[in-house]
């Protein structure tokens, strides 16, 4: 048996707007243009009787019902749209391109698209999965827009396509998220059917739909607030200054981007989300840490968040002010080869609790563990290097070693081309290994020794 559904799915061109408190005073970025597309379904199965009417009857009357709602919505910034199917062609035969768009988008165009409405009778058949996709392209390109769509049907799939398939490539592009499906007289085995193509709601009646209807224009229309809530080493929502970007878990899009801030009364800033998307971000900490997949919830004020306990790591060089160019050292978490941050000497940075490899790039090169606690900087200090100068009487092959204990560790090999060259180099003994480059015996290579100390300069000659 053939029952009357009624599904409404919504659509967005763009990504929600983050209004953020930047300071007391609110943050309020141009208005969007609200844009809502009926899709009716017009074929020859609407003629069935259902309560008190044809399913037809129900529909005109839903419809002029719910436009009438919506035209009392204070927004200047408002237009409607009506695609129709199965309304052209009588079946059998059957046209499975039988859908149309009867009224594009304009403003102040409810009475037409009324008209257009009581006008139709049902003839043809119902190409649901095609209506969807081909709704895709009734909304005109726009930068700052937000689009609504609601599609009215019997709920029977006529031209054996797969309106689960055509909803869900809508949401992977962004186009459409998760539709809302209004069930009017449906079989409970039916009801399934749905699930994949959005969230079922049971209207036994009109007086229920209404209500449902009330619900879901309150879910589109209107933002709802939330905060994230970036749980710090006191164990309260006090950390902040964050990078943070929220992604539409669906169609992987990212919807904001933004600094986590507490406002003015020293609480995470109140952000307006999207209830229709299930969102999950990400907080640039360093390490990054996932804010898990959240639902937003209409007419409440929503809380995400996640634990951000971290430490510093304080990177100093005494006496380096002179120095034109700072060491870097690279930061990896241990056990990981992906580079996690490179940070300068002489600065502060925040990493989050645990154990991290550091590799210095000075001469010679430091590698080393450290351990960052929570609320607490670790200081690494490493002295200021000596300069050295090594004058050669020709160009030729070299290496400088450190000398450590009873053993030499490679530093660097010296430019074959030049006969002067400078190095800074750690506070240290070492040695120099160099043949001439025209010399063809072993025997005619060199050694020479020599001592770096912090802030003075070296000449090494070798004769």
């Amino acid at each position: 048996m053939r029952k009357f559904i009624f599904t409404i799915g919504f659509s967005i061109l763009i990504g929600p707007i983050l209004c953020q408190k930047l300071t007391p005073k609110k943050y309020i970025e141009s208005e969007k243009l609200t844009r809502i597309l009926f899709v009716l379904d017009a074929s020859n199965s609407m003629y069935g009787r259902w309560e008190n009417g044809t399913k037809m009857e129900i529909a005109q009357r839903l419809m002029n019902s719910m436009i009438d709602s919506l035209s009392e919505i204070q927004d200047p910034n408002f237009q409607l749209a009506l695609r129709v199917y199965g309304h052209q062609k009588p079946v059998p035969p059957q046209d499975c391109n039988d859908t149309k768009l009867e009224v594009p988008f304009n403003y102040k165009n409810l009475n037409r698209i009324k008209q257009k409405i009581r006008e139709l009778r049902p003839m043809g058949t119902t190409p649901i999965a095609r209506s969807i996709l081909s709704a895709a392209g009734d909304f005109p390109s726009c930068e700052n827009c937000r689009n609504i769509l609601i599609l009215i049907t019997d709920g029977v799939e006529a031209c054996d396509e797969d309106p689960c398939k055509a909803s869900k490539i809508l949401q992977k592009k962004g186009i459409l998220l998760k539709p809302f499906v209004i069930g009017v007289g449906l079989e409970p085995e039916l009801v399934n059917s749905f699930d994949c193509v959005g969230s079922y709601y049971d209207a036994k009646n009109e007086n229920t739909f209404k209500k449902v209807l009330d619900v879901i224009v309150t879910q589109v229309l209107n933002n709802t607030s939330a905060q994230i809530n970036l749980i710090g080493n006191d164990g309260k929502a006090s950390e902040t200054n964050l990078p943070i970007i929220l992604k539409n878990i669906k169609s992987d899009q990212i919807q904001n981007m933004f600094i986590h801030t507490l406002n003015y009364k020293n609480l995470p800033d109140t952000l307006n989300l999207d209830p229709l998307i299930q969102y999950e971000g990400q907080v640039f900490s360093i390490p990054p840490v996932k804010i898990d997949s959240s639902y937003i919830f209409s007419g409440k004020h929503n809380q995400l968040g996640t634990e951000i306990v971290s430490g510093e790591l304080k990177l100093s060089m005494p006496g380096s002010k002179s120095l034109q160019y700072k060491p870097l050292a690279i930061v990896r978490q241990v056990g990981k080869s992906e580079i996690l941050n490179v940070q300068y000497f002489n600065s502060t940075t925040r990493y989050l609790s645990g154990y991290y490899e550091i590799d210095i790039l000075t001469l010679p090169r430091y590698q080393e563990k450290v351990l960052i606690e929570a609320g607490k900087t670790h200081d690494f200090i490493i002295p200021t290097p000596g300069d050295v100068t090594i004058q050669l009487k020709t160009n030729g092959y070299g290496s400088i070693f450190e000398s450590v204990g009873s053993k030499l560790e490679w530093v660097i090999n010296i430019d074959d081309q030049l006969t002067r060259q400078k190095f800074s180099l750690q506070p240290g003994q070492y040695i120099l290994i160099f043949r001439s480059g025209s010399a063809q015996q072993t025997s005619y290579s060199k050694t020479k020794k020599f001592n770096v100390s912090s802030g003075n300069s070296t000449l090494v000659r070798l004769p």
